[in-house]
């Protein structure tokens, strides 16, 4: 059984170039906010959380920290892609939010296989 990744952006684009990228491997659910997300965790258990960071209504740190407080059974690797950062929130989120990687948009396929990966495995 293919394990499942939750990718939460707000840029349908970005969520349909993973998904299409990345849906040989595992079984990919898209949200395109965290309200979506959300909703999808509530039904659906799944392996990985992967998030942008600059989102309309809240960032993928505060969407972290409040999947750490509302869903405490989901696997520990999590990941933000984003090209924004700011360094202060992704050291929270490594601290408290069981950030596994923050990886730089535009991503590399192969190198971005791997860590999810390595985030699903807890390596």
């Amino acid at each position: 059984m293919k394990k499942k990744i939750l990718y939460v952006d707000d840029e349908e684009i970005n969520l349909r170039l993973f998904k299409n990228t990345f849906r040989h491997d595992y079984e990919i659910l898209t949200a395109v906010s965290a309200a979506q997300g959300f909703e999808i965790l509530k039904t659906t258990p799944v392996d990985l959380v992967i998030t942008d960071q600059r989102m309309p209504d809240i960032t993928g740190v505060e969407f972290l920290g409040l999947v750490q407080e509302k869903f405490p059974g989901i696997p520990p690797g999590r990941l933000i892609i984003s090209v924004y950062s700011d360094p202060e929130d992704i050291d929270l989120a490594f601290r408290n939010y069981q950030l596994f990687r923050f990886i730089s948009k535009p991503w590399d396929q192969k190198e971005l296989y791997e860590i999810i990966k390595k985030a699903i495995n807890n390596e």
